[in-house]
This record gives structure tokens, sequence and C-alpha cells, in this order.
């Protein structure tokens, strides 16, 4: 192929090898996008650990990585709005995805997240370099001032809570889980298959079993509407494109998680702070991030995320084209996944008990945590089980749980 005298070769076994080191991310992202209670970071540690076994050039191990971390961000979405479904009753205190489901929206929430990650895509993929030389610049004031960046964070969210109440709960809530952050970052976990850190616990102990165990006794999923989306399109366009934006805060600036950065979106946008702009909101910037936080790695060497450590570990000559032609073919594939999948899976969901579907999955989840970290981390998922259960009895958004890092990085 010859296009102005430059002539482009294309190796069609290096392009099937590629597209099948892809595929295989696909798949992996599927399976792990669509088991509860598995984290984003969780799984991607796990990949940095079998990596090393994984036949091939490190440059297309390093694209099915890719692959499989941004379609866990389409996919996560669903086993959370099928999953730890309250009862209606505490509608008030749920997660805005939950409470969509109990409005009988599941379906419209699906595809409000694959809207949100699907455009994040599309405006984070131009975005991605540009963005990073004006971020080369303003790295060394922000890192001399992450202390007070953070601080003002932190400030920021507490305060926005609606009432005196509910910010002082969110203070509460904040400084013990910045406790527990300092308590137990630093111990050693070991499990069947060691990942090395405590992440792992203590995101599931603070933002997933709490959810779980305030389900028991539910009704679990309802009957789901037609999946029309009531939002304006204007809406979810400016929506992902602020997503964008906070995803790429995410991307360099550590201890800031997306759910923070929805929130400051939301704050952001006055008129937008309903359960389903929350939903586009977080679906864009987890999915920014993962383009964001490759790009930082590229420039800066920097491993913001657990994905990145994953490509970090294989030691892979930097592929920056092939790495983003990987996040966008797998993109597609997500965004598809999410419709096709959700659907069926708030089907099944809805017709099991949702009592036994919550302790089996706490179960599931104590197992997993027990192959990954041990009796240790056990322990730890425990604590932050009793931390988790504090916001929604305060009336505190769960985002406050963030000071186990935001706390130690601060101090």
């Amino acid at each position: 192929m010859e296009a102005a005298g430059i002539r482009f070769v294309v190796d069609p076994l290096a392009t099937a090898l590629v597209l099948a080191y892809v595929a295989s991310g696909i798949c992996l992202g599927t399976i792990s996008g669509l088991t509860p209670g598995l984290h984003a970071n969780t799984f991607a540690l796990l990949l940095a650990s079998l990596a090393s076994a994984v036949p091939g050039p490190p440059q297309y191990v390093a694209a099915a990585m890719l692959a499989a971390g941004v379609v866990h961000t389409f996919l996560d979405i669903v086993p959370s709005l099928a999953l730890g479904v309250p009862d209606p009753a505490m509608a008030a205190t749920a997660l805005p995805g939950h409470r969509l489901v109990l409005e009988g929206r599941g379906r419209e929430a699906l595809r409000l997240s694959a809207l949100g990650s699907g455009l994040a895509v599309l405006a984070a993929v131009p975005l991605a370099i540009p963005l990073t030389k004006g971020m080369r610049a303003g790295m060394p004031w922000l890192e001399a001032h992450l202390s007070v960046v953070l601080t003002a964070v932190v400030a920021v969210l507490i305060m926005s809570e609606p009432d005196r109440a509910a910010r002082i709960g969110a203070a509460l809530a904040f400084a013990a889980s910045a406790a527990l952050g300092f308590a137990a970052l630093d111990l050693p976990v070991g499990g069947v298959v060691p990942i090395g850190n405590t992440l792992a616990p203590l995101f599931a102990g603070l933002f997933g079993a709490p959810i779980l165990l305030d389900s028991i006794g539910g009704a679990g999923v309802p009957p789901q509407d037609e999946p029309v989306v009531l939002t304006t399109r204007w809406l979810v366009v400016g929506l992902a494109a602020m997503g964008t934006l906070a995803g790429a805060v995410v991307g360099f600036l550590p201890g800031v998680s997306s759910a923070i950065a929805a929130t400051m979106v939301l704050l952001a946008m006055p008129r937008a702070r309903g359960a389903r702009e929350f939903v586009v909101a977080t679906s864009g910037v987890n999915t920014a991030t993962a383009i964001f936080a490759l790009v930082a790695f590229v420039t800066f060497g920097s491993t913001r995320t657990g994905v990145v450590v994953a490509v970090d570990s294989v030691n892979a000559p930097q592929s920056l084209a092939l790495w983003l032609l990987a996040i966008a073919i797998a993109s597609l594939a997500g965004f598809t996944l999410v419709i096709l999948v959700g659907d069926r899976y708030l089907r099944v969901v809805g017709r099991l008990d949702n009592t036994r579907l919550s302790v089996g999955v706490l179960a599931l989840l104590v197992v997993l945590l027990w192959l990954l970290s041990g009796v240790v981390g056990l322990g730890i998922f425990l604590a932050a089980t009793a931390v988790g259960l504090l916001p929604p009895r305060v009336g505190a958004r769960r985002v406050s749980l963030m000071g186990v890092l935001l706390g130690p990085l601060i101090l």
C-alpha cells in the first residue's frame, strides 16, 4: 500500500497474532468484569503475577493485558448493578446505580454506562498526547504540592455533603478509613496466589462486602423496563467529556479514584447530579483513566493503575500505537458486550433469591481473598468491612472511604 510516496507494509501473520492476543485479553476482561468482587486492579495484579509464563512477544502480551483491563472497565458495571440491590425502603442510601435498578431502569443504566465509557475512549485517544504534554509541565509543581492538592480534594468532598450531619459522618468515615490505611497498607500478605499487597482485601471490605450485607433480606432485582435512555444526548456527551478530563487527573494524580473524580464532575455541573449522570460520569472516568494511565507510563514511567503495573512487569518495548489500537478494539468489544450480556445478567439475577445470592457472593469473596492474600488479608477484609458499613448509616457518600489511600498520601 502506498500513500503520498510512503509505502506501508502489512504483515498478515503479525496482524493475526496481534488480534489473537487482543482477543484473548478481551475474553479475560469479560470473565473478570463479570466476576463479583474482582476489582480491576486485583485482576491486573493477578495478570502481572502470571505474565512471565505467557509465551509470545512482550509487547503483544502487554496489548492483551490492556485489552483485558479496558473490557473490565466496561463490564464491571454489570455485577455492580445486579448484585447488592437493597430493600426498596433503603433506596435513599443505595448506590446511584442500585437506585436506577430499584426504579426498573437497570437496562437504561447499562446503556448509559456503555455510552459514558465509549465516548470517553473517543475523546481520550486524541487528547491523551496533548494533555500529557501539559501535565509534563505541571508535574514538578504537583509533586511538590501533592499534600496540599489532596487535602483540598478531601475538603471539597466533605463540604459537598448535603447537610451538617452528613459532613460530620463523611469526616468520621474518612478518618476511620485513613487510620485503616495507615495500619494495613504495608502489612505483608500472601495467599495461594500471592498478589503482594493489601489493596484487594481493603477495597473488597470497604466497598464490596457492606453493599452485599445491606442487601440481605432485600427483594433483589425487580422487573426492568424497556432500555430507553431518558437523559438528553448532549448531557451524556458533556458528562462523558468531563469524565474524560477527570480521567486524566486520575491517571496522573495518586490516590484520586474514579468515584472521587466522578463526584467532582457532578459538583462542577450543578444541574447534573442525579443517578443517571453519576453512572455516565463514573464510567467515563474509569475507561479514560485506562488510556491516560498508559500514556503517563510511556511518558513518565509512572504506574498509576494495576493494569499499567502488569504492563510494566513484562518489560516490553514501548509500543504506544499498538497499545492504543488494542484499547480501541477492546472498547468496541466492551461496548457491545455490556448491552448483550448485561440485560441477560439482570434477568438471571432477578430470578434468584437475593439473600442466598448475597451470602453466596460474600462466601466467594472470602475464598477469593484467602487465595490472594491469606489469613492476614482476611483480617484486613473484616476490619475494612466494619469501616465500610459506616457511611450509609450517617448519610454520607461512600467515596469518603477513599481516605484509606488519601490519608497516608497526605501525611
